[in-house]
């Protein structure tokens, strides 16, 4: 391959993988399906979060990939950590008692959301931590219903598509953050299930500070 001269583009370069964060490196070795890592104190949530080739694969298996009921937390197989998604979508079982996202409805209530607007998302290459913008319930709708999905809201193509979703999800949240993500934000959602309706979900929107 010819050198490159200093002022001639680099698009030919190929790009590396970056390099695994220590943290997790030994994780990894043990499954090479983490993604990352997802922690809020305050409920209990402090557990690894995998990605396999389908969203049926860790609904019902560990870490270690034995039979769990609890399952793990799982980034949605559309979902690429190296080429960054507008929105990121993590699924877990609403376990009682509390295990999983079973105390993610805590954020049902405005008061403990401000007294927890922030928690950390790491994948296995960097840090990361988020602001709550969103707090919604929803379903899983027929395939036929003209509706907003918000687990189908992973690429926005322009801004006038982000701004539509966005307003879908400030319409449906149970309080107003104050925040309003804007185009070019990176976005995480936290999707478990909800008991109030057949179907039902759970949903926190949000988005990347650091």
């Amino acid at each position: 391959k010819p050198q490159l001269e200093p002022d001639e583009p680099g698009e030919n370069v190929e790009e590396k993988e970056p390099e695994v964060l220590e943290d997790y490196k030994t994780l990894l070795n043990m499954n090479k399906d983490l993604i990352g890592w997802l922690k809020i104190a305050d409920i209990n949530i402090d557990h690894p979060v995998m990605q396999a080739n389908d969203n049926d694969y860790y609904l019902r298996r560990n870490f270690d990939e034995e039979y769990d009921k609890n399952g793990c937390l799982f980034l949605d197989y559309q979902c690429d950590i190296l080429n960054r998604n507008t929105n990121w979508i993590i699924y877990g079982h609403n376990m009682q008692p509390g295990k999983m996202f079973g105390q993610l409805d805590k954020y049902s209530d405005e008061e403990y959301y401000k007294a927890h607007p922030k928690f950390e998302f790491d994948t296995i290459y960097e840090k990361g931590a988020y602001e709550i913008v969103y707090v919604f319930r929803s379903k899983i709708y027929n395939e036929d219903a003209v509706v907003f999905k918000y687990y189908q809201f992973i690429d926005a193509q322009s801004e006038m598509e982000f701004n539509s979703n966005m307003a879908e999800m400030a319409r449906l949240s149970l309080y107003d953050t104050g925040i309003t993500p804007e185009y070019g934000d990176e976005l995480l959602t936290l999707s478990t299930c909800d008991y109030q309706e057949n179907n039902g979900r759970f949903v926190i929107v949000a988005r990347k500070i650091n």
